[in-house]
């Protein structure tokens, strides 16, 4: 597992690692966030049914670990499964659980 550094986690990414939010397979939104900080505030801003979406996939963990390499938010993310949170109440628990993590 790779070191999780401040500047790593929190560095802006080329956009063809940015993360892109659909509502469905094909549907894309017309937004992305290419840091950790552009995903924070596009929580609060995208369709309740593009975080359903991904939320459901495992998308944010994936991307999280993956491309962000920050194994801790992805666990996070990962336990919020657990709550079976829908609409406002998932973007309220994302966005709690993103910038808790953001400001650490």
């Amino acid at each position: 597992m790779k070191r999780e550094t401040p500047s790593r986690i929190l560095r802006t990414l080329p956009r063809e690692k940015a993360f892109y939010f659909f509502t469905s397979i094909g549907n894309y939104t017309g937004e992305s966030a290419s840091s950790l900080k552009e995903f924070m505030d596009k929580i609060n801003e995208v369709d309740v049914k593009s975080l359903e979406f991904h939320f459901y996939r495992g998308d944010f963990e994936k991307w999280i670990a993956e491309i962000l390499e920050d194994e801790g938010l992805a666990e996070e993310i990962k336990k919020l499964h657990e709550y079976g949170l829908m609409g406002d109440k998932l973007r309220i628990q994302l966005y709690t659980t993103v910038s808790n993590r953001y400001k650490k």
